[in-house]
C-alpha cells in the first residue's frame, strides 16, 4: 500500500468504520421503498406506462413479447415492435430465467448493484482527488483552503451519490417502471468503476455493452483514452484501450449477427436511435420539433440534431477538461441526456446522482435555486399537463412541450453552472482571489 494511500485513508478512518454499514442500511432502505410499489401499491402499471419513464427503447413490455416472439421461432425484428439488440435480449432472457426471480425482485437487485457500483466509483474518484490535492498543494496560492476538498467530502461524497441515487425519484420512478435503462446503468456504473481501477480491458468492454444498448456512449470513448493516457503517460495504452473497445464491440455485433441471422436488428436499433421514425411525446426534445418539420427539411436537422448530441460538445469538452475525465464524463453524460433521440427519467437520475461528487462547488452556483425551482415544477406539471392533453382535451401539444422545454433548460443550466464554476476555482487554486484591475487590486469572488 502507497503512502498516499494510507494517508487517505487515515484522514477517514472514523468514518471508514461505518461507512459500509451505512451504505447497507440505505440499501434496504431503497429497496423498502422499491418493493412496495412494485408488489404492494397500484400505481406500478399506471408508472410503467408513462411516457416520462418508458419509451419505444426501453419498455420492457416490448422486451417481453420480443422474448416470446424469439421462442417460438418468429424475427421480432419484423415490425416495428422491438428495438433492442439481439445480445440485450439475449441477456434479458439469461437473467429471468437462470435467476429465478419474479421481474420486480431482478429490478430492484440490479437498481442497488448500480448504486454500490456508484458509491465504488466516488471513493475511487476522491481517492484520485485527494493524490492530486497532495500533489499540487505546494503549488497552489495562498489563502485558497475555502477552494480545496476538505477531509469531510472525501469521507461523505461516496455515501451521498449512493443517497441521491437510491432515494432520486427519477431512479425510484426508472425502477418501478421495468425500464431497460435499469441494465444501462448498472452497465455504466460498471464501466466508470473498471475505468477509474484502470482495467482498461474490462472497462472497454463494458463500454461495448453500453455503447450497443444506447449508440450515444460512443463518445465516452474519448475520456477513456484521455485516462489510459494520463495514468500510463505514453499513448500505447490509449491506443489499446481504443482498439479493445472497437474489438469488443465488433464481437458484440457478431454475436448480434449470430442470433439474429439476418441483420435486421440493425437497422431497428441503430437506424432506430438516429432517423427517429417514432415522435411519441417524450421528456427529449426531437419529438416536438420534427412534429412540425416538413418533411424535405427532416434529413438536414436530424444530422443537425444528432451531431448536437454526440461529437459538438465532445472536442472542445476533452481540450479543457483533460485533467479530470470523470468531471469530462458527467458533462458529456449530462449532454446526451438533454440531446439524445429517446430519453427518460432513468437517464436524468443516473447522472444527477454524481452530483455530490461536486459539491464543493455548490456554494459558488449561481443559479442552483433557479434550477432546482424548474426540475421540481416540471417533474410535478409533466404528468398534470400529459393528462389534460390526453384525457382531459383541454391542453395541445404545446403545453407539454413547454414543460418539456423548461426541463432541458435547466439541466443546461445546471451542467454549464458546474463547468464555469469548476474553471473559476481552477483559476483561484493558482492564482488566488487577488487581481489587479487597472493597477488597482481587487478580489475575484465566485458568485
Amino acid at each position: 500500500m502507497t503512502k498516499d494511500k494510507r494517508n487517505y485513508q487515515t484522514c477517514s478512518s472514523p468514518w471508514v468504520k461505518c461507512i459500509y454499514g451505512r451504505l447497507a442500511f440505505l440499501c434496504l432502505a431503497a429497496a423498502a421503498i422499491r418493493y412496495w410499489l412494485i408488489f404492494f401499491s397500484k400505481y406500478q402499471s399506471l408508472i410503467a406506462d408513462h411516457i416520462e419513464v418508458s419509451t419505444p427503447l426501453n419498455a420492457w413490455k416490448r422486451v417481453k413479447e420480443g422474448l416470446y416472439l424469439f421462442s417460438i421461432g418468429i424475427n421480432p425484428y419484423y415490425g416495428d415492435m422491438l428495438h433492442e439488440t439481439p445480445t440485450s435480449l439475449f441477456f434479458y432472457q439469461f437473467i429471468t430465467e437462470s435467476l429465478g426471480l419474479s421481474t420486480g425482485h431482478i429490478f430492484i437487485i440490479f437498481d442497488i448493484i448500480t448504486a454500490t457500483f456508484l458509491f465504488l466509483v466516488t471513493r475511487q474518484y476522491m481517492f484520485m482527488v485527494y493524490i492530486e490535492r497532495e500533489e499540487n498543494k505546494s503549488s497552489y496560492s495562498k489563502n485558497i483552503e475555502e477552494y480545496l476538498y476538505t477531509n469531510e467530502n472525501f469521507r461523505r461524497a461516496p455515501l451521498y451519490v449512493a443517497a441521491t441515487f437510491l432515494f432520486n425519484p427519477y431512479t425510484i420512478l426508472n425502477c418501478v417502471g421495468f425500464t431497460t435503462t435499469v441494465f444501462f446503468n448498472f452497465f455504466l456504473s460498471v464501466f466508470l468503476y473498471l475505468l477509474l481501477s484502470r482495467k482498461f480491458f474490462l472497462c472497454s468492454l463494458f463500454l461495448a455493452f453500453c455503447t450497443s444498448m444506447s449508440f450515444y456512449s460512443i463518445i465516452l470513448v474519448v475520456p477513456m483514452c484521455l485516462h489510459a493516457y494520463k495514468q500510463f503517460n505514453g499513448n500505447f495504452r490509449a491506443i489499446f484501450s481504443m482498439i479493445s473497445f472497437l474489438v469488443n464491440f465488433l464481437v458484440i455485433m457478431f454475436i448480434g449477427h449470430l442470433l439474429d441471422k439476418t441483420d435486421s436488428f440493425l437497422e431497428n436499433v441503430y437506424g432506430f436511435i438516429i432517423t427517429v421514425p417514432d415522435l411519441k411525446p417524450n421528456i427529449g426534445l426531437f419529438w416536438y420539433f420534427f412534429t412540425e418539420m416538413f418533411d424535405h427539411f427532416r434529413e438536414l436537422f436530424i444530422y443537425s440534431f444528432q451531431i448536437n448530441a454526440t461529437i459538438l460538445y465532445l472536442i472542445p469538452l476533452a481540450l479543457k477538461f483533460h485533467n479530470d475525465v470523470f468531471l469530462l464524463i458527467t458533462a458529456l453524460l449530462y449532454i446526451s441526456t438533454i440531446f439524445k433521440s429517446y430519453p427518460c427519467v432513468g437517464d436524468v437520475g443516473l447522472v444527477l446522482s454524481l452530483l455530490p461528487c461536486y459539491k464543493h462547488l455548490f456554494n459558488y452556483s449561481q443559479q442552483q435555486f433557479l434550477i432546482l425551482v424548474i426540475y421540481i415544477i416540471s417533474f410535478c406539471l409533466g404528468p398534470i399537463v400529459w393528462h389534460l392533453w390526453i384525457y382531459s382535451n383541454s391542453a395541445n401539444a404545446n403545453f407539454y412541450f413547454g414543460v418539456t422545454l423548461a426541463f432541458a433548460v435547466a439541466q443546461i443550466f445546471l451542467v454549464t453552472d458546474i463547468l464555469f464554476v469548476h474553471i473559476k476555482r481552477e483559476f483561484c487554486l493558482y492564482f488566488g482571489k487577488k487581481s489587479r484591475i487597472g493597477g488597482k487590486e481587487a478580489i475575484l469572488v465566485l458568485e
